[in-house]
């Protein structure tokens, strides 16, 4: 592709459009240009309300791939790409998840996260690479995460996991995108024009960023990641995590300080395990093998207990 047909083809995109009424942004207070800047963002919200749908059947889709064993990939460029792998990072100690169960993939590698690789994002080839690193299989699924949604790495990575039977999901900014069209699930989150054009770390990042976490913390709740709202699955790795999980196991048992500690200390800091033998009286490996039986789910260990 020509420098011109790139362009042409950037001056088509909604997240590239050029907004003449902020043309002279820079000539306001810094109170009014934060005003304009909360006024675009508040309108990000509504724009992924009206993808909901698409959003579920995606997440349904993962939940039932990820319940056999499979994984979840992330794979852009970029914000696109920083987002994704933000997401994955976070799931390790908010669900007690392996890390290699939700990946991050960034085109150019982890060093794209602090600094721009020139060429990386326009190389599908690479994103095959990346993949085939990763053993990608069947019940595994790739979320190519694109703003513009023509990001060849993000496009690449979803037709080489759809060409080996793995789930595809698209994510993109920009209707009739090739991202989404490529993919089984394609969720197009359209938030209009940048307040700085083509900055699409702006309202476009916000939009990702918001489905994203529908995407990972949805799919964690319906593999049993959760009891309730509360996080069952969390890791305890640090003096935060370990009085969150004592405050988690108060909240679910509402049983007294002394209990709580007991229960922790003969479960490892499992809080699941916890819960269950706090709320049904049954011993440590009881409630281990109930809570394998279930598949991890400890509404249904708990049902189990009672029978």
């Amino acid at each position: 592709m020509t420098s011109h047909d790139l362009r042409s083809e950037l001056e088509s995109l909604t997240t590239e459009a050029f907004r003449p009424d902020l043309a002279e942004i820079d000539r306001l207070s810094t109170l009014d240009i934060a005003r304009l800047m909360n006024g675009e963002d508040a309108g990000v919200p509504a724009a992924v309300a009206a993808r909901l749908p698409q959003i579920a059947a995606a997440i349904d889709a993962v939940a039932a791939r990820m319940s056999r064993g499979g994984r979840l990939m992330y794979a852009g460029a970029g914000t696109a790409g920083r987002l994704g792998v933000l997401d994955a990072s976070e799931c390790p100690p908010t669900f007690n998840t392996d890390p290699a169960q939700v990946v991050g993939l960034i085109a150019g590698g982890p060093r794209a996260m602090v600094t721009s690789v020139e060429g990386a994002e326009d190389s599908r080839e690479l994103a095959r690479r990346d993949l085939a690193a990763l053993g990608l299989g069947p019940d595994d699924t790739v979320v190519g995460i694109s703003a513009s949604g023509r990001t060849p790495y993000a496009i690449g990575a979803v037709e080489h996991a759809r060409a080996l039977g793995a789930l595809t999901v698209g994510l993109a900014c920009n209707e009739h995108s090739a991202l989404a069209a490529a993919a089984e699930h394609g969720i197009e989150v359209v938030v209009g024009p940048e307040l700085i054009t083509g900055s699409t770390r702006l309202k476009a990042g916000t939009a990702q960023k918001l489905v994203l976490n529908m995407l990972s913390t949805i799919t964690m709740i319906r593999l049993g990641k959760t009891y309730g709202n509360l996080m069952v699955d969390v890791r305890a790795s640090n003096d935060k995590l370990r009085a969150r999980s004592r405050r988690i196991v108060a909240l679910a048992t509402g049983a007294a300080d002394e209990e709580i500690e007991k229960a922790l200390s003969e479960s490892g800091g499992e809080v699941k395990n916890a819960i269950l033998t706090l709320l049904t009286g049954v011993d440590g490996p009881t409630a281990a093998r109930l809570l394998e039986d279930s598949g991890g789910h400890l509404r249904a260990a708990l049902a189990a207990a009672a029978t």
